[in-house]
């Protein structure tokens, strides 16, 4: 069975700062004045198990915040109708379930993932069989990128994934702990090693690699090292992962390449925080996030 190894690669290159400078230096791609909504990107979130759909709500609010311009949402059947009220700006789509969890793809999700310019799979989905089966059945589908998170961070996916004629960009955003489980190796081992983990990972399975901490490391398969320092320790609240994978899976459907999207992901997540009580202080809600995102945007313009 094909593990990335976790051991220091030699020679790690020197990281480039993630800073505001660095990323206007690396703008991202224009959008037409006056385009439509066609000309700004689909972005598909696939996840929500009936007890976790609101991440997929968290993470299709940020893909529009982040520019996207059309937003379609799949989630377990029962919590669809109410999921279509509560974001009003998105298609949705139920998926067939039992209990709660989601069993497979339904009729038309498979369709929906070919018209996509950028897929968010795994927000509100626990790991396991469900999710090894959809991702066989949509990621040999999908003509743009694709965000790995929460659920479909796991092993099976990536070699699923790696068997495909024609594979689509993928970035993967694990924290430390899903980062473990995926190398079989202690989570001490990935915290001391971050840097060389995700440098390795990235290499190992051609993705990029966002390695999610307070100092969150972004590693691209053709040897790209950026770091971001210091993230706001609010970001430490339930569903701020999923606002950041939809920032990702928006900004790949405007047209970033997956080294831009997770870098420029990683850092209007941060930033967009540190603005909520001061510097990002604990206490305020994932949901916060992203609607500072728009003005940081404008701001780098």
């Amino acid at each position: 069975m094909k593990r990335a190894p976790a051991s220091p690669p030699p020679q790690l290159p020197r990281p480039t700062p993630l800073t505001a400078a660095r990323l206007r230096a690396w703008p991202l791609p224009e959008q037409a004045e006056g385009g439509g909504k066609e000309q700004r990107g689909r972005v598909l979130v696939v996840g929500g198990q009936r007890d976790l759909v609101g991440a997929v709500r968290l993470a299709g609010e940020a893909a529009l915040r982040a520019g996207a311009g059309k937003l379609q949402l799949a989630v377990a059947a029962s919590s669809a109708p109410a999921l279509a009220t509560a974001v009003p700006e998105a298609r949705v789509l139920g998926l067939p379930e039992a209990a709660g969890a989601v069993t497979g793809v339904g009729r038309h999700l498979p369709a929906a993932v070919a018209g996509a310019d950028a897929l968010v799979l795994g927000p509100g989905f626990e790991p396991g069989i469900a999710m090894r089966k959809m991702a066989a059945r949509l990621l040999p589908r999908l003509q743009g990128g694709v965000v790995l998170d929460a659920g479909a961070i796991d092993l099976s996916v990536l070699r699923g994934w790696h068997r495909l004629r024609r594979r689509p960009g993928v970035v993967v955003t694990p924290h430390h702990g899903e980062m473990a489980s995926l190398l079989g190796c202690d989570v001490e081992r990935v915290a001391a090693h971050a840097p060389a983990v995700a440098s390795r990972f990235a290499r190992d399975w051609d993705v990029v690699v966002v390695l999610k901490d307070a100092q969150t490391w972004i590693a691209a398969p053709d040897g790209g090292l950026w770091l971001h320092r210091d993230g706001p320790a609010g970001l430490g609240t339930s569903g701020s992962g999923d606002v950041l994978a939809g920032l990702i899976g928006g900004l790949c459907a405007r047209g970033a390449t997956p080294a831009q999207a997770a870098c420029w992901g990683v850092w209007l997540h941060a930033r967009a925080a540190a603005r909520l009580d001061g510097r990002g202080a604990a206490g305020f809600l994932a949901r916060e996030i992203s609607p500072g995102v728009p003005v940081l945007l404008a701001g780098m313009r």
